[in-house]
């Protein structure tokens, strides 16, 4: 077969069921919609099965950290009464250092189940070196497709160190140029290899981190006799956010806030070779956290099972020296060096406990480890190479690819509140120009966490300024 771009992209519908053994087409229904519980009930796995295959693979069950000190350093700039609990969950103590490990075990666990042998994954990220581990635990063959590189060879640190995790698990590494050669090259070696596809956004990589919002509702409930009032998720490709509120959600624990947080990357695109290295951050920021919450299934499966916008309640940004500065509080104050790109959700956790009372509870779902590319201090050293200015004053006055500022006091580290009818309206109008159905509706108010009133009001406004 022919493998020149087009004719590999009109292939990647039969590429990716044979890769998943997934036939999407069975979930697809009239007009817009899909059935995104029966597809996600068709794994075939309980919570208690995700519980067991994760824990005999040295995933779950991390130590759910209260972050004494930190919390009164934040009472510092709350008003009398205010300045609520911050608590970490610890995954770091994960064993490839991240929650991606969750999603990496059943993954691995449904390859090996299936028989492949071999798992291919496309990231640049902390997932990489989790099928990586896991693959290695299974006797499972392992590709790590990266964008890793601008035109002029010049890599990221983070991403760098981490192609080094995956290789130390015995994994192969292949490092692309920033464009869209990625998802090209990745259908190609899933095609020659005959791999399974240990897609983040597959419903076995959903379903590993409900675990992770299972435990920090069951926790919390022993602990403390009450769930959670607000739990915060570093937003990306939607993932994250979504399995941890589904197993809240299956826990009891319906009445928790569930925040996404993200690193501010405004007017840098994520595809430009000059635009790739004058961010400092390769995951957790709007540059994913957007376009992924408004068009899900622009993912590598044909529909994506991370569905953020379905269970957020609140979308909040914060800069780059503001999480930087989280860092090195984080390490100064608790003893805890991780990051910094874990660290987004604690930054925004810092602002916004300072809005709610002492007696309310934060928990800031995810940390990762860190050291080499992934240290803080390695990023602020490569993007000072690139030309980005280094300062302390406001962060709210910091550019994107022109400079990094540090809160030059914890009074100064605030969020962005972004609205979620914004988003909303962005995923409203990809299905703008066709007519919609009171089922499409009736999906897209389920889909958007709203009501079908809203959807027709939004749909209204988009349609009045087309005029």
């Amino acid at each position: 077969m022919s493998d020149s771009y087009l004719d590999v992209m009109s292939r990647k519908s039969d590429i990716m069921k044979e890769a998943l053994k997934l036939d999407y087409d069975q979930y697809e229904l009239e007009g817009i919609a899909f059935d995104y519980e029966k597809m996600m009930q068709d794994s075939g796995y309980s919570l208690d099965d995700v519980r067991k295959i994760q824990m005999e693979n040295s995933v779950g069950n991390t130590p759910l950290i209260e972050l004494t000190r930190l919390s009164a350093y934040a009472r510092k700039f709350s008003a009398e009464g205010y300045g609520a609990r911050i608590f970490l969950k610890d995954e770091a103590a994960n064993i490839s250092g991240s929650f991606k490990a969750r999603r990496a075990a059943m993954s691995i666990h449904q390859a090996k189940k299936l028989g492949y042998k071999g798992v291919a994954a496309a990231t640049s990220g902390n997932y990489g070196a989790a099928v990586a581990a896991l693959a290695a635990r299974a006797g499972l063959k392992c590709i790590i497709v990266q964008e890793c590189y601008d035109s002029g060879g010049i890599g990221q640190p983070e991403i760098i160190e981490k192609a080094r995790a995956c290789e130390a698990y015995g994994a192969e590494v292949i490092q692309l140029s920033v464009g869209p050669e990625l998802f090209y090259e990745f259908l190609k070696i899933l095609e020659e290899t005959k791999y399974f596809n240990a897609s983040l956004y597959s419903p076995y990589g959903i379903m590993g981190i409900e675990t992770l919002g299972y435990e920090i509702a069951s926790e919390m409930m022993n602990r403390e006799h009450k769930y959670p009032d607000m739990v915060i998720c570093t937003n990306a490709g939607g993932g994250n956010l979504t399995g941890t509120a589904r197993g809240l959600i299956k826990a009891g624990a319906k009445q928790t806030t569930i925040v996404a947080a993200s690193v501010d990357l405004s007017g840098l695109h994520m595809a430009s070779d000059h635009d790739f290295n004058q961010k400092s951050f390769t995951t957790g920021h709007t540059g994913f956290g957007i376009p992924f919450s408004t068009f899900p299934d622009r993912s590598d499966v044909p529909r994506s099972a991370a569905r953020p916008m379905r269970y957020m309640d609140q979308y909040v940004l914060v800069n780059q020296g503001s999480v930087f500065f989280i860092t090195e509080t984080l390490a100064l104050l608790e003893g805890l060096e991780r990051g910094p790109a874990g660290n987004i959700s604690l930054a925004a956790a810092f602002s916004l406990a300072q809005t709610m009372k002492k007696d309310q509870i934060i928990v800031v779902q995810e940390s990762e480890y860190t050291g080499a590319g992934k240290h803080m201090k390695a990023q602020v050293s490569f993007a000072f190479d690139r030309g980005i200015k280094i300062m302390l004053g406001d962060p709210l006055n910091e550019k994107p690819g022109k400079n990094i500022i540090f809160p030059s006091s914890g009074a100064l580290l605030k969020h962005k509140d972004l609205p979620l009818d914004q988003l909303r309206v962005s995923y409203i109008k990809h299905f703008i120009d066709q007519p919609l159905s009171d089922h499409d509706i009736s999906f897209l108010a389920e889909e958007l966490n709203t009501t079908s009133t809203r959807i027709l009001e939004l749909k209204e406004g988009i349609d009045e300024s087309k005029k």
